[in-house]
């Protein structure tokens, strides 16, 4: 059945939220503030995804898997896919923010010196500390109302949008040297350093860049409790948040890949950023034309505030995730963590995601390979976990399903088919590149 976009209450004085209808023909009490607008709901969905995050952390795999040619047309591919399914879980909140406190290492690094020129180089443990002080920001930040983390969601949307156009136009012209657009568009590197000559093979690996980057906006579906018209708006969000941040990260990666002249310096440990590919390129760029990279740390801050707001929203995707969990005791202690403060946040569920996250980084310290494996393992799992409705929609549901308010119509069939091959093919993808990219990976994912 289809609801009418407002539901009188039974009293007739007021109307119902069409989402708050649905919410309670389900059998739920609404708990949560019904206060994010369809910009706010796309909102999250786009700082989670976050082009910046995504393209800058795993730059380094892209540009050693196939190189400019792998990353190009890789994206593409990734983003086409990526149109057909969700993905979200404690994993990315995990890796999202230890991979900000890693920039924020390289980011001193460079700004001391350099590697060889006696910057300080922050240990391990330094880097685990840094990672906890950013979910513990995170974790207060969403104490906060929902209008507020409304505000912040939106505010890191434009900035990504921002930072994108101004990274991808500034940083080629900037740049003394610059790629040839037949480099960019047709090079395809196999000098990977792990012995792999298949290209076919290589190619898949080199996609993890792009599928990993467009990730996250599984968010617009945690927060349809706290949206307006949820049942229109939240899957409006997911498709604008995915096809924009397609756009952009085509763009922000061929900008960049403009800038690259050598490939194996930039991938080297011995380099000034130690290795970190796109950190290098913007402190190279600056250097080489104005004699020093203050330019290049501003561009790396940049990237680091758009990597900070995207772990805030993913904390508050988790939560929501653990709350709705909570409500149906499908948790160990879920009435503990289905409790909402007088803000109406789910205020348990947000510091359990912090301390999970904090707790799943902490395999770093032991082994880095053993960290990666880790997050590729829970990614896995989570594809899988939401690619078995979408399983039963398309087979044991084809003929009894009754789509809501915003549906594929006779379309739906087909994109659910291909969603779910994609999972299988993606779970084999992020399974075999755990010990082929966690082994060497210094920045991980």
């Amino acid at each position: 059945m289809t609801l009418q976009t407002h539901v009188e209450v039974e009293n007739g004085s007021s109307s119902l939220d069409s989402g708050h209808a649905r919410l309670r023909e389900l059998g739920y009490k609404q708990e949560l503030k019904r206060d994010l607008s369809a910009i706010s709901n796309f909102a999250f969905s786009f700082s989670i995804i976050s082009i910046l995050t995504g393209v800058t952390t795993l730059y380094n795999t892209g540009l050693n898997y196939g190189g400019p040619f792998s990353m190009v047309y890789g994206w593409l591919i990734a983003g086409f896919f990526t149109m057909f399914n969700i993905i979200g879980q404690w994993a990315v909140t995990t890796s999202v923010d230890f991979s900000l406190a890693q920039l924020i290492q390289v980011i001193v690094l460079l700004s001391t010196g350099g590697k060889n020129g006696g910057g300080y180089e922050a240990s391990k443990y330094v880097v685990i500390v840094i990672h906890g002080g950013i979910l513990l920001l995170h974790g207060i930040m969403n104490t906060l109302p929902i209008s507020v983390l409304s505000f912040f969601g939106q505010f890191a949307s434009i900035w990504n949008a921002i930072g994108v156009f101004v990274l991808m136009i500034l940083i080629p012209i900037v740049a003394t040297e610059r790629a040839s657009t037949k480099f960019v568009f047709t090079h395809f590197n196999t000098d990977n350093g792990a012995g792999i000559s298949s290209k076919p093979y290589i190619f898949l690996v080199g996609l993890l860049m792009g599928q990993y980057s467009l990730s996250g906006y599984d968010a617009s579906a945690h927060m349809t409790e706290e949206t307006k018209e949820a049942d229109k708006n939240g899957p409006k969000g997911i498709i604008s948040a995915v096809g924009i941040s397609i756009v952009l990260g085509f763009c922000y990666i061929l900008g960049i890949t403009f800038a690259v002249t050598d490939i194996p310096y930039l991938l080297s440990e011995d380099n000034d950023a130690g290795g970190y590919a796109i950190a290098q390129i913007f402190y190279m760029a600056f250097k080489n034309r104005y004699g020093h990279a203050i330019g290049g740390i501003i561009c790396l801050i940049i990237v680091a505030v758009a990597i900070f707001f995207c772990g805030m929203s993913s904390v508050t995707s988790n939560s929501r995730m653990a709350y709705a969990f909570s409500r149906d005791e499908a948790m160990p202690l879920s009435s503990l963590w289905r409790k909402v403060n007088k803000q109406e946040v789910p205020i348990n569920a947000v510091w359990l995601s912090v301390f999970i996250s904090f707790c799943m980084a902490l395999t770093s310290l032991g082994s880095m390979v053993a960290f990666q494996a880790m997050v590729s393992i829970a990614t896995i799992g989570l594809y899988i976990a939401y690619a078995l409705p979408i399983f039963f929609r398309v087979t044991l549901a084809a003929k009894y399903f009754v789509p809501g308010p915003f549906n594929l119509g006779r379309f739906g069939l087909i994109v659910g088919w291909v969603a779910v091959l994609w999972v299988l093919t993606i779970s084999f993808l992020i399974g075999s590149s755990v010990a082929v990219v966690g082994s060497q990976a210094q920045y991980p994912i």
